[in-house]
């Protein structure tokens, strides 16, 4: 059977949970359209995820690379269509390193775009009455990191391993401390991760 890879991230910042955490652990181990799910949890931390997210690659040897990320304030499910070479952050992460614009890569591309089959991801969650739009920016904090350091990764290697990043709002859970965010319920945030799993 196919395996993917299914990450997402520990809690950070002043979020007391994250969702994407909490699907990791729910999935991991589930079989999905042929796929087993391999569920693992990145830390909130420029020099670290990335190597975190290589070292479950190499462990793993996935067919696919799915990662997750909480992207609180937006009210639709984005899968992300460029990843860009550029960390930088006023906000720190959870070891207290704020980068100031420097590469992910010093040889790398200035952009990686996902090589997952997105806007078939949207039009399945919308048709499922999710909602959901590609994003064309995940920023410049560790979920682009993420994206980034897995497609420079595939490329480097020549390896045709789908790999891409899916943005998911706030849970209801977090946005009881958090009454300004939009947020979905935690039931649903999983099960649309398995309706796009569904599309791979």
């Amino acid at each position: 059977m196919r395996k993917l890879l299914l990450t997402g991230f520990e809690p950070f910042l002043n979020f007391s949970i994250n969702p994407t955490q909490q699907i990791v652990r729910e999935l991991d181990g589930m079989e999905l359209n042929g796929l087993t799910i391999i569920g693992k949890v990145l830390s909130v931390n420029y020099e670290k995820s990335g190597e975190e997210l290589l070292h479950y690659i190499e462990e793993v040897q996935p067919d696919v690379v799915l990662s997750l990320g909480l992207a609180a304030g937006r009210h639709k499910l984005t899968p992300e269509r460029i990843a860009i070479n550029c960390d930088e952050s006023k906000d720190k992460d959870n070891h207290g390193h704020t980068p100031d614009g420097e590469p992910i890569m010093k040889d790398g591309p200035d952009g990686l775009f996902s090589t997952l089959p997105i806007q078939a991801f949207v039009e399945r969650l919308i048709d499922r009455g999710y909602p959901a739009e590609i994003s064309n920016t995940a920023g410049t904090y560790l979920c682009n990191h993420v994206m980034y350091q897995g497609l420079y990764h595939f490329r480097e290697h020549q390896r045709s391993v789908p790999c891409g990043f899916v943005h998911m709002p706030a849970s209801h859970e977090l946005a009881v401390d958090h009454s300004n965010l939009p947020s979905w319920s935690q039931e649903d945030l999983t099960n649309a991760v398995k309706e796009i799993i569904q599309v791979l």
